[in-house]
C-alpha cells in the first residue's frame, strides 16, 4: 500500500468517525495543529483559554516544553491548570504529546501528521487518549488546514466513552507577523466559529516566536458562549 493510498483511507475513515454521535462532556475549542516537525526542535509554549457561557466561566491555561527526537517525531510534555467552581486556580492534569510528520512539506498534494495525546488527571484516576490526523494544504497564499481527532475516556466517575471533534482553520498569509483566519470547531452538542490571528518572528538560526488569538462564538445553541484562545510558543 502507498503512503497516498494510506492516507486516502484515513482521510475517508476519520471524516466519518467526525460525524458520530457521542456524548463529549470537554472543551472542544483549542489549537489547530500543523503537521510540520523541525530537526534538532525545543520549543517552550504557553496556552491560555476562557470559555464564557451562561452558566459558566471556565479558565484553563498549559505550560508544556518539546524536544524532536528526529526529523519526523517531536514529544512535548505539558502541565495544565484550570479554575475549579469555588473560583480557585491550580493543578488540574499532566499530558503527553507525541506528533509525527508523516510527509515531506510540499512533496504530495497536501502535507500530512498525526497527533497522539495521553492525559491523566491530578491526584485521580481518570485518563483520556486521543489520536488526530492532521492535513494542510497551501493555495498561493492562503493555507487550509484540518484536523479529525477521535478520544477515548476512562477512569473513576467517568462513563467510558468514545468522543470525536473536528477543527478547520483557513489562513492568509498575509505577512510572517500577521497572518489572519477563520476557524471552526465541531463536537457533539457544539458548533464554533470565529476571527483569529496568528503571526511569527524569526531570529538566528531556527529560534522563532510564535503567537495565536482566537475569538470563538458557539453556533449550534441559543445563548452566550464564547471563547477566548491565546497561545505563545519559543522554538530554538
Amino acid at each position: 500500500m502507498t503512503i497516498r493510498t494510506m492516507l486516502l483511507w484515513s482521510f475517508y475513515l476519520i471524516t466519518l468517525t467526525a460525524f458520530f454521535r457521542v456524548e463529549a462532556d470537554g472543551q472542544v475549542v483549542d489549537r489547530v495543529y500543523h503537521p510540520y516537525v523541525l530537526a534538532n526542535e525545543h520549543r517552550l509554549e504557553w496556552r491560555f483559554m476562557s470559555r464564557q457561557t451562561d452558566e459558566e466561566n471556565y479558565l484553563a491555561q498549559r505550560i508544556g516544553f518539546g524536544h524532536s527526537v528526529n526529523e519526523r517525531w517531536i514529544l512535548e510534555l505539558y502541565l495544565i491548570g484550570e479554575r475549579d467552581i469555588e473560583g480557585n486556580f491550580g493543578l488540574e492534569a499532566y499530558e503527553v504529546e507525541a506528533r509525527w510528520m508523516l510527509t515531506e512539506q510540499g512533496r504530495y498534494w497536501a502535507d500530512w501528521g498525526m497527533v497522539f495525546e495521553v492525559e491523566k488527571r491530578h491526584s485521580k484516576e481518570q485518563w483520556e487518549a486521543a489520536s488526530g490526523l492532521v492535513m494542510e494544504k497551501e493555495f498561493g497564499r492562503s493555507s487550509l488546514t484540518l484536523n479529525w481527532f477521535m478520544i477515548y475516556e476512562w477512569g473513576d466517575a467517568l462513563k467510558d466513552e468514545l468522543e470525536s471533534e473536528f477543527r478547520l482553520q483557513y489562513r492568509y498569509r498575509w505577512m510572517p507577523q500577521f497572518q489572519p483566519s477563520i476557524e471552526f470547531y465541531s463536537g457533539e452538542d457544539y458548533v464554533g466559529m470565529g476571527p483569529a490571528i496568528m503571526g511569527l518572528q524569526r531570529f538566528d538560526g531556527q529560534k522563532q516566536l510564535k503567537w495565536e488569538l482566537g475569538f470563538i462564538t458557539e453556533l449550534s445553541n441559543i445563548g452566550k458562549d464564547h471563547t477566548l484562545r491565546f497561545a505563545l510558543e519559543y522554538e530554538f
